[in-house]
């Protein structure tokens, strides 16, 4: 399909604390959602929405990322010999995906915070608007939620985020945007996002997810944040910090994205991606249930 974005960057360069002990050898993007690594999702949704060029910023002990997506001819020779046709095939098909996205690596520098991700990936990507997704959510989707947030800006030519409907009593565990306006199809008009509210202070009943479309005004911000550490070297570079001070001045949109949410950055989180997965899967699926059924008797 064709897009007005083809850049994106996922962000790998964390340390997936909030799961160790299981992270402490195997990069938290490599954990399984079935029978794929979490951030092969993540590719291939992006892919799937006519992104050509992605960067996956990471850090030491992220080199299983690269593997997985790195050609393999001696494994593909050795399986085809061994008549294992399929395996070959899923090996092969995995490199392909990584030759359509066009994957490349950039080692993480600067200070901590999820902006400098993406304010280092900015500084190949020119002045040229770019999706920004996180490696540890899975959507399922009937529309990729890295399409709809590019229709959301081609019809805005505006910064997009991502948005749920929430639990208000959830909502100190999401970023809750201020919404001005309500407009078709899920699109808000927003002028920032509180952090973390108590329930009774959250400004509206959405929730900020992983998904960004980030414009070069809001890297102009990042910049300038990162600067001001560099002086103070105190605090964190945000890019929740960089699009409230965009917002206060330009426009900011939020869509609404239809689909299901599945992240995996946490332990229960997690093991919900897990069964989900599961139980979708026309094979594994009709397995489980019977293994619920057992436990329910």
């Amino acid at each position: 399909m064709a897009s007005t974005i083809h850049r994106a960057v996922i962000p790998a360069a964390g340390l997936g604390s909030r799961l160790l002990p299981l992270t402490k050898a195997i990069p938290k993007e490599m954990l399984p959602v079935g029978d794929k690594p979490v951030i092969e999702h993540t590719v291939r949704e992006l892919v799937a929405s006519g992104i050509t060029d992605i960067t996956i910023v990471i850090s030491g002990g992220k080199s299983l990322i690269q593997d997985h997506f790195r050609p393999n001819p001696a494994l593909v020779e050795q399986l085809r010999a061994d008549g294992k046709t399929e395996y070959a095939d899923a090996i092969e098909e995995i490199a392909e995906l990584a030759q359509q996205g066009h994957i490349t690596y950039l080692d993480q520098h600067g200070p901590y915070g999820n902006g400098t991700p993406v304010l280092n990936a900015a500084r190949i990507f020119s002045d040229e608007p770019m999706l920004v997704l996180w490696p540890d959510d899975v959507f399922v989707a009937e529309v990729p939620r890295a399409q709809q947030l590019i229709r959301a800006y081609e019809a805005t030519k505006c910064p997009v985020l991502a948005l749920m409907p929430m639990n208000p009593q959830e909502s100190q565990r999401y970023g809750v945007p201020v919404v001005k306006e309500e407009l078709d199809a899920g699109l808000l008009r927003i002028s920032g996002l509180m952090e973390k509210p108590k329930p009774a202070d959250a400004p509206s009943a959405f929730a900020a997810i992983g998904g960004y479309v980030i414009t070069p005004g809001i890297v102009d911000e990042l910049r300038d944040q990162t600067r001001r550490w560099y002086t103070h070297r105190t605090g964190e570079v945000y890019l929740t910090d960089a699009i409230n001070a965009y917002a206060a001045t330009r426009s900011v949109y939020g869509q609404v994205i239809s689909g299901r949410w599945y992240d995996t950055g946490n332990p229960a989180d997690y093991l919900v991606a897990q069964m989900a997965s599961a139980l979708a899967h026309p094979q594994y699926g009709p397995l489980v249930r019977q293994l619920f059924e057992a436990a329910n008797r």
